[in-house]
């Protein structure tokens, strides 16, 4: 079994995780582009034993030391036992290509910094509301390819643009 925790203070599990992790998106993304849409049986016990003994290790690497970043170290540790279907998705399910979730981040930044700028709140709930609903409206418009000043036009001259399979019939 490989050292994952050195007298230098350096966490080798972590880094050994990263690497793991990027070998999994490199093979779910050759599963994806040989027109497959999911790893092979032994492909996927190999990393996913992998996965959980880089975790067990992390955490049990860290559990008697009270340093911050043992603390944090072993929250992620943690994390990764905890989450593991929601993390290795992406390998479980190559089809679905969601390595990262930098569109979700992308999706809800307009939100943050509306708070940021307003002090932290709305002023009331029916501003909340609002604001959520044109931005769910944009954020549709723009996955579907359509420019939000493109949708806001649209919207603005009485045609509002509406995704596929939701136009008013008649």
């Amino acid at each position: 079994m490989a050292e994952f925790w050195n007298p230098t203070g350096q966490q080798d599990w972590a880094s050994q995780m990263a690497a793991l992790l990027i070998e999994a998106r490199d093979a779910a993304a050759a599963v994806r582009q040989s027109g497959q849409d999911s790893l092979g049986a032994g492909i996927l016990q190999d990393l996913v034993a992998r996965y959980r003994e880089l975790a067990t290790s992390g955490l049990a690497a860290n559990v008697y030391r009270r340093t911050t970043t043992a603390k944090d170290a072993r929250r992620i540790a943690r994390r990764f036992l905890t989450f593991e279907d929601m993390i290795l998705r992406f390998a479980t399910r190559p089809d679905l290509d969601i390595f990262t979730n930098n569109e979700a981040e992308r999706t809800i930044r307009p939100v943050k910094v509306q708070q940021r700028s307003s002090g932290g709140c709305w002023r009331t709930l029916q501003g909340l509301a609002e604001f959520a609903i044109v931005q769910a409206y944009l954020s549709t418009a723009a996955k579907w390819g359509l420019s939000k000043l493109g949708a806001l036009r649209a919207l603005f001259n009485r045609n509002p643009w509406l995704p596929p399979g939701l136009e008013p019939s008649g």
